[in-house]
């Protein structure tokens, strides 16, 4: 049997750092969940993160659909206000505030009016500046928060707010709707500080979403926070090529959602030097962000509501990483190859298929990656260049199809399909055109996921 040697481990990558699945709080934040009564179940649904010692520098990145929740266009504006600039994606915050069980997407000025009020209710009780609060909900869409259970759940949780991981763990559980694990991911980096000493800082994050996933900008909701420090630029800029790489590879079901946000914190607790844009130390701190993202991607896409695998889709020889990591986002986006992975059938040519469709990311995901202005412009949703006589398709570590030898390859078909009922099922894809490498995390589609999602409100 012919195996692929090159394809990179899937659990880790060898430029990432390691990453262990628990919370672990950063020295500079208070943190805390609890059950305020938004979601019917009872289950908690209230979350917050303060700083500690002032405000802590912060980026973001947003959903672009036009329905774009009241939670992120408040966001938005608070960090512009804090930073001045238009785009908001960077500033200053002291607070953050999740609640679950409502979205507060689709509510007109009402909603907007009532995320302003969240917004005061949460500066009351923790000092906080209005503009340094920032906000993420997750529920329904077209419902509006009770606002008398978030300040009576404000007014319980405030006082209570650890220094302590198990803080940040009940955050990770006030996030989650349809999660049937909670997801946490941690990691450390070695910084110099400005004495000229090696100073460790803590990069934590924990995340939630298993449906509504697809690939644009963010595709959930996520919190990443580290004891660094960073300006709020330059944790923007690592941040969105961050999230290039990983969640923008993500997809459980086509759809973006509303209300999809990822916000990165850093209090400088740990006493490290200021990171510069474009140092080693930059290159650290962004490969820690990175690293967990990834695994909080990885896990997101493995709790895909329905789902009984994780795919992932490793694509080496491109043009360049953009083009692969379009090929990869191609392969894992697609229902028919979602569908073989469930029925644990080898079906080479839906992979194929897919790859042969495969377009380039917009223009602010490329440019989020490293492509100048100009020429993210200009490839924006190209089609990815695939020459079929290069073409080499593996399942499973069973070569499948090889263009340079005609095509389809005979296979044990039985063995492989034996090798895909697995967690993890790898489709690996070498183009034969270049260097570019990438790599993309979905799940199969199940008729579990149908029926979830056609009883969601009733």
């Amino acid at each position: 049997m012919t195996t692929f040697v090159n394809v990179p481990i899937p659990t880790s990558s060898p430029d990432l750092p390691p990453v262990e699945r628990h919370a672990a709080l950063p020295a500079g934040f208070r943190a805390g969940g609890l059950a305020a009564g938004i979601k019917a179940s009872g289950r908690p649904d209230l979350g917050v993160i303060v700083t500690t010692r002032g405000p802590a520098s912060a980026a973001a990145v947003f959903t672009p659909n036009t329905f774009a929740a009241a939670p992120v266009r408040r966001s938005r504006g608070h960090l512009s206000a804090t930073s001045g600039d238009p785009r908001g994606g960077f500033g200053l915050a002291e607070a953050i505030i999740s609640t679950s069980g409502s979205a507060n997407a689709a509510t007109g000025p009402a909603g907007d009016a009532d995320q302003l009020e969240i917004a005061r209710l949460l500066a009351r009780a923790t000092g906080a500046s209005l503009e340094r609060t920032l906000h993420l909900s997750t529920g329904i869409i077209g419902t509006r928060l009770p606002l008398d259970r978030v300040a009576a759940g404000l007014a319980a949780l405030i006082p209570s707010l650890s220094e302590d991981d198990a803080g940040l763990q009940a955050v990770a559980v006030a996030l989650c709707t349809t999660d049937s694990v909670v997801k946490t991911a941690t990691t450390t980096a070695s910084l110099p500080a400005a004495d000229g000493r090696t100073v460790e800082v803590t990069v934590s994050g924990i995340a939630k979403g298993v449906g509504m996933i697809h690939p644009q900008m963010a595709t959930m909701l996520s919190v990443i926070l580290t004891d660094a420090t960073a300006a709020p630029e330059t944790l923007w800029g690592l941040l969105r090529l961050a999230a290039a790489r990983t969640w923008n590879q993500l997809s459980v079901d086509g759809d973006t959602s509303t209300n999809d946000t990822v916000f990165v914190l850093a209090s400088g607790a740990a006493g490290a030097a200021t990171v510069q844009p474009g140092t080693p130390a930059a290159a650290v701190l962004g490969s820690a962000i990175e690293a967990v993202a990834r695994d909080l991607a990885r896990q997101q896409a493995a709790d895909g509501e329905g789902a009984s695998t994780l795919i992932t889709t490793v694509v080496t020889g491109a043009r360049d990483d953009a083009e692969a990591r379009a090929v990869a986002r191609a392969v894992i986006s697609s229902s028919l190859v979602k569908a073989a992975a469930h029925g644990r059938d080898p079906n080479w040519g839906r992979i194929a298929g897919a790859a042969g469709n495969a377009r380039l990311a917009s223009a602010p995901v490329l440019e989020a990656a490293g492509i100048a202005a100009d020429e993210a412009g200009a490839r924006a949703g190209s089609p990815a260049a695939l020459d079929p006589t290069r073409l080499r398709i593996w399942v499973a570590d069973h070569l499948v199809f090889d263009g340079s030898q005609g095509g389809p390859v005979a296979f044990d078909r039985a063995a492989a399909r034996a090798a895909m009922d697995a967690p993890e099922v790898v489709f690996a894809l070498d183009i034969g055109l270049g260097d570019g490498t990438g790599e993309a995390f979905g799940c199969d589609l199940t008729e579990t996921y149908v029926i979830e999602n056609s009883e969601y409100t009733t």
